[in-house]
């Protein structure tokens, strides 16, 4: 029989079985057997029969391949995606000169958690922070916030809703902020960003709105933000109120700026890229 790899002497490399490769992917892309739900190296090997389970595994560790590991992802169908990508790409990597690119999205309906917390002792006798499973929902708060690509500063707003006036009053802070500059922000598809006849707009021509395509948040580096805000201020946090979570956001952001930098963007071209249907598509 035959392997993955040959049998060879020490220190001679060993040969990889490509057609051998080929037959686990294939086999794995069959119906897992009756009664369950997914393939397992053993179940692959038992359904193969002359190939072993460390050999499926040498094959899943080659392609990097998880069996029991899942991911979610949104694919873009927007026909316009390689031209509003480079239009939002080429802000990031050779801004406008004496303009202001910002990154502007809200996070919206934030929930004010209160959860009894504290130290557990395990029986093993170490201890760590607990919290409790239930938890008391105290209303929810509205955050905007616009983060300036060249400097990595972010500048943040509160709101009860996010309906298109409570944007264009954030939006209005941000032109007072910076009189007279030409202002480029990028923005989400948001029906609210995005109005048929935008008189706002007219009001102001030194700023432009710049829209990722449709399932491609990524491409706004704001969102990178609001991560490290949820990790850092909000993960463990509790709260009895709305005002009390808008004063640890705005203590977070107080705190982030003076130390902050840009993020760096590396990436000149992105694709629409969708997954492969097959295991046996991955083989190479």
């Amino acid at each position: 029989m035959q392997g993955l790899e040959d049998r060879v002497r020490p220190g001679k490399p060993a040969r990889y079985d490509l057609g051998t490769e080929k037959r686990v992917l294939a086999q794995l892309d069959q119906p897992p057997p009756a009664g369950h739900s997914t393939w397992t190296g053993s179940r692959g090997a038992e359904a193969l029969g002359d190939v072993s389970k460390d050999q499926v595994g040498r094959v899943r560790r080659r392609q990097g391949l998880s069996l029991q590991r899942r991911r979610s992802w949104c694919i873009s169908t927007d026909p316009a995606f390689a031209t509003q990508a480079a239009d939002i790409i080429g802000l990031y990597l050779d801004p406008p000169k004496n303009a202001r690119v910002l990154a502007v999205d809200e996070k919206p309906s934030i929930q004010a958690l209160e959860r009894a917390q504290g130290w557990i002792r395990l029986p093993n006798g170490k201890a760590l922070t607990g919290f409790s499973h239930g938890s008391t929902r105290h209303g929810t708060t509205t955050l905007f916030a616009a983060l300036d690509v060249a400097t990595g500063q972010v500048k943040t707003g509160h709101s009860n809703r996010h309906r298109r006036r409570e944007f264009l009053d954030f939006m209005n802070g941000l032109v007072a902020a910076h009189p007279g500059r030409e202002i480029h922000a990028v923005l989400d598809n948001l029906s609210a960003h995005q109005p048929k006849q935008d008189r706002w707009l007219q009001r102001h021509p030194k700023v432009h709105f710049h829209y990722p395509p449709t399932y491609a948040s990524w491409l706004n580096q704001v969102e990178c933000w609001f991560s490290i805000l949820s990790r850092r201020a909000l993960k463990r946090a509790s709260f009895t109120a709305p005002q009390q979570l808008r004063e640890a956001i705005d203590r977070f952001v107080t705190v982030y700026n003076p130390t902050t930098a840009p993020f760096e963007w590396r990436k000149a071209l992105v694709h629409s890229t969708a997954p492969k249907q097959y295991y046996a598509n991955l083989h190479n």
